[in-house]
């Protein structure tokens, strides 16, 4: 059975692509088309769960496959990259799991959005991830499980923002999906460093070849691949983004933020193991971190008022406590709690809805002590300004610098390439005069105010060229530099006439002749 392990993640992907294809010419769009696309997720989720427990029963009799090599995929000189699984005793757990919960839930979907607009595109996005997490718990080497890595993240991305008419959720989706290309950058660098001293990327390789590392290589191979986890699960200081991912629909926010994606980074982290086990200071960070989360996420969940809330706050505690178990070395405990939490959440978050109706009290107060504690309680109900504390260090500079390039395109950019400036400038000598009489000459009126510190940095550069537009090229009079060019012209014509004597011209043959000899 394991020469059929490539169409556990082929199927989803192919049922996305079918029912894409389908509702562009047609064929299974409004309520009518529900029934197909439905049936067509869910034979594809079924065959490939039913492929997996055949592989379980297989691993039960005979062993776990482990690698499984198909082809080679890239070559350039020394570095290969081909297209495998791994399906060791991790690998096919993990692979179990996410294909037991992905059925479950695409099932539950299909009342839950009944009558939706967007039924299609739920199923095509929910199948695509379903594809996308096999890929990243059975992919044999990081570039394949970066492919699942990417294909998650915009899975994440189309369904937060699944509600396109509404602001706050396409907002959402875009602050995701930014947050997550920091981890990506991780992921990268690790490829790189793999790449770089291993000598390959495929997992053997990588786990072989921890324990030649030296110290200082293995603190920088596991600090990208750990960036990357910390961000892809939510974890202190990048918690922010899972809380906005709550826009999407229940079923999305089952699968993807309470039991599958965010416990991505914690399987990557186990999958490591011997590479952080060779960093103790990465250890020691990862002991850091997932203890800062596990305070984060427990104090902000004894504060929140509704259901979807408060669960993904212990969300965040929960896989806190893996990554405090990973840095402990208790990497077998941490997979356990993997698999047992997102069986509990995914059934949880499916129950949301239906609890929300049976629950007619108002959600419980916070904490007698908490409250008593004023300066904690408003940092837990501010979830300890993490979201201000971006816009502050990232968004705001983001935008002021994106503003000063569109004013430098206007005022600058604009003119070279002689396209009209929305912004009314000075176009001729005449009208620096007509301005200069009427006394309303300035920078900042004529050029703009900068913003940030590139802003002020260009603001100080337009006042510079400004003085010295002003005091040596646009001067009256004979003065400046248009002054002194026109002395220069003149000095240049006396010599040319000098020279068209015939005289002249005679002493310059002569000593050109000299020159020559």
């Amino acid at each position: 059975m394991s020469g059929y392990a490539w169409l556990i993640p082929l199927l989803p992907l192919l049922a996305a692509t079918l029912i894409a294809v389908s509702y562009l010419f047609a064929g299974n769009r409004g309520e009518v088309g529900e029934r197909l696309t439905a049936s067509i997720a869910l034979a594809a989720a079924g065959l490939s769960t039913l492929l997996v427990l055949a592989l379980d029963l297989q691993a039960l009799a005979s062993g776990a496959p482990g690698q499984i090599e198909l082809f080679q995929w890239l070559s350039a000189g020394e570095y290969r990259v081909s297209i495998s699984f791994t399906l060791d005793t991790l690998g096919l757990s993990m692979t179990t799991l996410v294909s037991v919960l992905s059925l479950l839930t695409l099932k539950f979907s299909v009342n839950y959005m009944h009558r939706e607009a967007g039924f299609q595109r739920f199923f095509i996005i929910l199948s695509l991830f379903m594809g996308a997490m096999q890929l990243i718990v059975m992919g044999g080497s990081v570039a394949m499980v970066f492919i699942g890595w990417e294909l998650a993240g915009v899975s994440s991305y189309l369904l937060i923002g699944y509600a396109l008419e509404r602001p706050t959720a396409t907002g959402n989706a875009s602050r995701a999906f930014i947050t997550n290309r920091i981890g990506d950058a991780g992921f990268v660098l690790g490829i790189f460093l793999s790449f770089h001293w291993l000598e390959g990327i495929d997992w053997l390789t990588i786990t072989e070849g921890a324990g030649k590392l030296e110290t200082l290589s293995a603190g920088l191979l596991g600090a990208g691949f750990l960036l990357a986890a910390l961000v892809k699960s939510a974890q202190v200081p990048f918690t922010p983004w899972i809380t906005r991912a709550l826009e999407g629909p229940t079923p999305s926010s089952a699968i993807f933020y309470g039991s599958l994606m965010v416990h991505a980074g914690v399987y990557l982290v186990i999958r490591l193991e011997p590479v952080f086990q060779q960093a103790p200071a990465m250890m020691v960070l990862l002991v850091l971190f997932g203890l800062l989360s596990v305070l984060y996420g427990w104090l902000c969940g004894l504060v929140q008022t509704d259901v979807k809330s408060a669960l993904m706050f212990s969300t965040t505690a929960q896989v806190g406590l893996m990554f405090t178990a990973c840095g402990l070395g208790l990497f077998e405990l941490a997979a356990w709690h993997l698999a047992l939490h997102a069986i509990w959440r995914a059934y949880q978050f499916l129950h949301a809805p239906a609890l929300i109706h049976l629950v007619s009290r108002a959600a419980r107060p916070a904490p007698a002590w908490l409250q008593r504690n004023r300066w904690l309680h408003t940092a837990a109900l501010q979830r300890f300004w993490l979201d201000q504390l971006a816009d502050w260090l990232l968004v705001r500079p983001t935008r002021n610098l994106a503003r000063d390039t569109r004013d430098f395109d206007e005022q600058i950019v604009s003119r070279i390439v002689g396209l009209p400036s929305q912004v009314s400038a000075i176009s001729s000598l005449a009208e620096w005069q007509q301005r200069k009489k009427r006394g309303y000459i300035s920078v900042e009126g004529d050029l703009g105010r900068g913003r940030g510190v590139l802003g002020h940095l260009m603001e100080w550069l337009a006042s510079l060229l400004h003085w010295f537009e002003e005091h040596l090229v646009l001067q009256s009079s004979g003065e400046g530099v248009s002054g002194i060019i026109r002395k220069l012209g003149r000095y240049v014509q006396q010599v040319e006439i000098l020279l068209g004597q015939p005289r002249y011209l005679m002493l310059l043959i002569m000593a050109t002749f000299v020159v020559i000899l």
